[in-house]
This record gives C-alpha cells, sequence and structure tokens, in this order.
C-alpha cells in the first residue's frame, strides 16, 4: 500500500515546490495537489477573489510541470488533486475544467470535485456529465466526494450531497461513467449526525472507492487531524478497505495538524503524518 498526503497545508509556508521535496523525503511514494490556491473563496461574502499565485496565472501549466518533475527527482509522483470549492458558486465553477487539466500535467490520475452540498444526485450529475468530456479527454477521472452540512440548532453535522452511503451511490450510478468514482473522507464520514460510519461507507460503496481523504477527528468536529490523535477506530476502517479489494493510495488529508509547527521544525510533523500513514498502510497489509 502507498502513501500521499496533500501539499498545501506545508505549502503555506514553505511553498508548493519544497512542500513536494519535503513530503518525498518523509517517506511518502506520492503527493495530492491542492488546487484551491487558483483562487480565494471568502465564505461570508460568498464571493471568489482572484489571486497571484502561480496556479491562477498564464503559465499554470508550467507550474504544474515544475512539482511534477521535483517529484519524480525526488522519487515519488502525483497521485491525485483537489479541485476549489464549494462548486456552488459560478466562479469557482469556471475553475475545474483548469483544475483537471493541472492534474493531467502534474500526472495525477484522479481530480477530486465536490459535490455541491445541497443538490441531489440529478442536479449534480449535470456538473459532472458537463466535465466529463474534458476529463476523458485528459485521461483524468472525477471523484466525488462525501459531504456535511451544520446543523447550528443541534450543534452537529446534518446531511449534504453524499453523507449518506445511499446518497453517494446514487451520485456516481445516476451518471454512469468508470470516470466518475468515489472518494471516501473518512473523518466526514465518521462526523456526529450523519449516522453512518466510514466503513459502511466503503463496504456500501466497494469498487466505486478509488481514493480517500483520511484523517481524524473526535466523531463530531471536521477536526482533520493526523491519524491515531482523535477517536476515529481506523481498525474497521482498514479491514473494510481490505475487504473491497482497494487498489488506490492511503491520501491523508490532515491539514490541520501542521499548524503548530513553524516553518523551521515543519519537516519533523510532516515525517510524523507519514509515520501515521506508513502505520494505517502496515494495518492493511497485515488484515
Amino acid at each position: 500500500m502507498k502513501i500521499s498526503t496533500e501539499i498545501n497545508s506545508a505549502a503555506c509556508k514553505i511553498g508548493e515546490e519544497r512542500a513536494v521535496e519535503y513530503i518525498a523525503k518523509a517517506g511518502f511514494h506520492a503527493w495530492d495537489f491542492s488546487l484551491t490556491p487558483m483562487c480565494s473563496y471568502n465564505w461570508s461574502t460568498q464571493s471568489v477573489r482572484e489571486t497571484s499565485h502561480p496556479l491562477a496565472g498564464k503559465n499554470y501549466l508550467a507550474f504544474a510541470r515544475r512539482l511534477k518533475q521535483i517529484g519524480l527527482d525526488n522519487g515519488i509522483v502525483c497521485n491525485q488533486s483537489h479541485a476549489p470549492f464549494p462548486v456552488s458558486c459560478k466562479d469557482i465553477r469556471s475553475h475545474l475544467k483548469r483544475s483537471i487539466e493541472c492534474t493531467a500535467e502534474a500526472g495525477g490520475e484522479i481530480c477530486i470535485i465536490h459535490p455541491d452540498n445541497n443538490k441531489n444526485a440529478d442536479e449534480n450529475a449535470e456538473l459532472y456529465h458537463e466535465l466529463l468530456p474534458f476529463a476523458i479527454e485528459h485521461n483524468v477521472k472525477i471523484a466525488t466526494e462525501n459531504m456535511w452540512n451544520w446543523d447550528h440548532t443541534n450543534d452537529m453535522a446534518t446531511f449534504a450531497a453524499c453523507a449518506t452511503p445511499e446518497s453517494f451511490c446514487k451520485h456516481i450510478d445516476v451518471v454512469n461513467s468508470d470516470y466518475l468514482v468515489a472518494c471516501v473522507d473518512i473523518g466526514h464520514a465518521e462526523m456526529k449526525g450523519l449516522n453512518t460510519t466510514a466503513s459502511e461507507m466503503i463496504y456500501t460503496l466497494g469498487s466505486k472507492v478509488q481514493a480517500l481523504h483520511i484523517h481524524d477527528n473526535d466523531k463530531w468536529h471536521d477536526s482533520h487531524q493526523i491519524p491515531f490523535s482523535m477517536d476515529i477506530d481506523f481498525v474497521p476502517i482498514v479491514k473494510a478497505l481490505r475487504d473491497i479489494d482497494y487498489k488506490g493510495y492511503f491520501t491523508l488529508e490532515a491539514c490541520s495538524y501542521l499548524n503548530k509547527y513553524s516553518e523551521e521544525d515543519i519537516f519533523t510533523g510532516i515525517k510524523h503524518l507519514a509515520d501515521s500513514a506508513n502505520k494505517l498502510a502496515k494495518m492493511f497489509e497485515e488484515c
């Protein structure tokens, strides 16, 4: 089992180039291309502000190629990417084809594109049908992901697109394309209020599961912490992945974990992430 992690949390402190290099040196086999910096979404105003990031400029594909080469020079590949969100914002949607292009240029096989939280499977299918010809042209699969909304009255997560195994399956089945697959977000599936578990999600989806976002939480909030630091029991999750013969990467999305590390000691944090991912991989191999 090969391991990967998102690069954005490290890149915020040391830039994408060094992030890819450090991730390789820490022992990961791959990197997850965080494409959210190509535009900045303001959740308060629900609007997009353009950025000066290379992903937002005219040479965005050259930047993707540069990161790919740094990875290859250090013995790792890009396995997947994450497009900007929320897709309910029209200006965000205008960046999705660029996200697919960047994924292909970096060598990634899958681009995670969130569904619209508040639309049903048939409504979200319109977005995926619009993008799939472009994705197929670039030989990149799109992965949809299990989402959540927040019930402020009861202080817990509540239903959103793909939040249940049934909703998740319907989102994929209604599109009916080998190029639309499932990215199971382990932390999202374990949040209080959604009445499911990550293992239930995995068993129900079966071979549709071709990507993961792995992180830990208190089984209540979306904490995005390093595995084995909080309350999620990874034993049944890893067993479920083994039972469905999962063939993808173990990709961490513990994007809050590196917040406590300074630029000077961030490699230590990345190494801890790699150690946790390797522990999961060993569990998988020993099932």
